[in-house]
């Protein structure tokens, strides 16, 4: 019993060291009524442990008329998602239940409104190739940005 009480407590300062070095890195982006945002490049440091993203929503419109939403995915997976979104339709944000490909996103807002997601980065490869995009059916044609982690 002695020997594991020191063993505990090795652990558990441990345990409270690296949440003591955990790091939420916040970026805002917002999308407005002519299908832009205002990003078109997120850098995000590779230090960074947790991502809190707020999208605003800086138009007037109604969300079920130019709802804006912000997912982030791998590049090769935009497409796929986009198509597979557009078949799920609003009421499902544009985003196919369970789709594994989403690595993060915010839901539908409509002019005025914000929503906010935080992810962890360790689903993130340094380096790796992402993009963000709106699901909103017509918009990642216009709605895109690179996604940097690293």
């Amino acid at each position: 019993m002695r020997k594991l009480i020191p063993m505990l407590l090795l652990l558990c300062s441990g345990l409270m060291a690296s949440s003591a070095f955990a790091k939420a890195c916040a970026v805002t982006i917002g999308g407005d009524d002519a299908m832009k945002f205002d990003k078109t490049e997120i850098k995000i440091e590779a230090s960074c442990t947790q991502v809190v993203l707020t999208l605003k929503h800086t138009g007037k419109l109604a969300a079920n008329v130019m709802g804006h939403d912000w997912v982030l995915a791998k590049t090769a997976d935009m497409a796929g998602i986009d198509a597979d979104g557009m078949k799920a339709g609003m009421a499902a944000g544009f985003i196919k239940a369970g789709d594994a490909r989403v690595l993060a996103h915010t839901k539908v807002i409509g002019g005025g409104q914000s929503d906010t997601v935080t992810f962890a980065t360790s689903k993130l490869t340094k380096g790796g190739d992402y993009s963000f995009f709106c699901s909103f059916p017509g918009h990642s044609t216009m709605m895109k940005g690179k996604f940097v982690f690293g």
